[in-house]
């Protein structure tokens, strides 16, 4: 059995609490590093090897965070009737698009006005646990058939597109198309489309199901390592043929190292087919070699990993603040610009503002671990307070 730390399972929550500690790394990237505001990291004649892997590795954290949100549904779902764990999914997933309309938008922007709204990652998990709270009501092996359709078919739509400002275009966009929208000079970015999205949570409610008590430990252990084997394999096939799973197809670059990257560099924004089977194929690879993994960094990253919400909102607000600071310690810099009427990735007046790449590591560091007590004692309340409804919720 997996190692369970007060009813929880130790595996899911060090890969949680590793996923948490890497986005963390994309964010601080986005604010501190020089380079953010002048090239995008996985431009393959602009980037280094270092660059783009650091924006890379942040790849797996979204898809991943909505499988595990699926698995956690599920383990939630034992102890409660469908009809009340589809009460609390769809409760909880308006709370989760509240909270990324107001609370995360303004601590991206530090503005009361709002000048620009963000539908990403928490708005993204908030619609997928709606849609979950009806999944749930069907079989499990109709869910696992109807999640995999969606993914590996949503590819189909790659050169489906909704062009201008439209109403129309919004709402397609918000299905599968990423895109900026302007009304009434505020500024909307969709960048988390919910196709297909919203099937990797319901994959990661049928996961669940291996967490089960009465499931073999050992049994779940070797169907990880399979089932993520098989999802590394197809992506390597589907990928080097070409033919399918992602509209930007890899190609020959200036050397060998690039043209790897070339290989690896996969669609986002929506997630393609061969994304999701990178990485959700290295979720089950992860989740199979950390079975029974134990020891002082496990028990340190995980306490992240139960505290996942807490530490999201968190993080981006600090980190926001030590941009703030930076700026004002930069010559030549005015801090006030992180709060001019556009976004900070909208103005040109950063020329000059940046620091290296190792400094953006160090502040990374330093964040991470100045956050720990605080995820700590926070997870230590909820233990001790599993009888308050509103925990639940964040």
């Amino acid at each position: 059995m997996s190692t369970v730390i007060k009813n929880r399972i130790t595996s899911i929550d060090f890969l949680r609490g590793t996923i948490m500690i890497i986005m963390a790394l994309d964010h601080v990237r986005d604010y501190l590093f020089s380079g953010s505001f002048l090239y995008d990291p996985l431009d393959l004649t602009k980037t280094s090897g270092i660059v783009f892997f650091t924006r890379w590795i942040t790849h797996f954290c979204a898809p991943i965070f909505m499988l595990l949100a699926g698995t956690s549904a599920y383990l939630i779902g034992r102890k409660k009737t469908k009809k009340e764990l589809s009460v609390f999914l769809i409760k909880r997933g308006l709370w989760l698009i509240f909270l990324e309309l107001v609370v995360v938008n303004f601590g991206w922007n530090f503005n009361i006005t709002f000048p620009m709204l963000f539908f990403i990652t928490i708005w993204a998990l908030g619609i997928s646990m709606i849609i979950l709270a009806a999944f749930i009501h069907l079989p499990q092996k109709l869910i696992l058939g109807i999640c995999i359709v969606i993914i590996a078919g949503h590819n189909l739509f790659d050169n489906v597109h909704v062009a201008g400002n439209s109403l129309p275009a919004f709402g397609w966009s918000l299905i599968h198309d990423q895109q900026f929208f302007t009304w009434h000079q505020e500024i909307f970015l969709v960048g988390y489309p919910i196709v297909p999205l919203m099937a990797i949570m319901p994959l990661g409610y049928c996961l669940g199901s291996w967490y089960a008590a009465d499931y073999d430990a050992r049994k779940r252990q070797r169907n990880l390592l399979l089932l993520g084997s098989f999802a590394i394999a197809l992506f390597i096939i589907l990928r080097y043929t070409n033919l399918y799973g992602d509209p930007v197809k890899w190609s020959v670059q200036k050397d060998a190292f690039f043209t790897f990257l070339s290989f690896i560099k996969v669609n986002k924004y929506p997630p393609s087919l061969l994304y999701v089977l990178l990485t959700l194929g290295g979720a089950f690879l992860f989740l199979s070699f950390t079975e029974k993994l134990k020891g002082s960094v496990v028990k340190v990253v995980s306490v992240y990993g139960r505290v996942p919400m807490f530490y999201y909102l968190i993080h981006i607000y600090v980190i926001h603040l030590v941009a703030i600071i930076a700026s004002a310690l930069t010559p030549g810099q005015n801090w006030k610009i992180w709060f001019l009427t556009k976004p900070i990735w909208f103005t040109t007046d950063l020329k000059g503002y940046g620091f290296s790449l190792p400094v953006a590591y160090l502040v990374w560091i330093g964040i991470v671990a100045a956050l720990y007590p605080l995820c700590k004692r926070y997870d230590a309340y909820k233990q001790a307070n599993k009888a308050k409804w509103w925990l639940s919720y964040l």
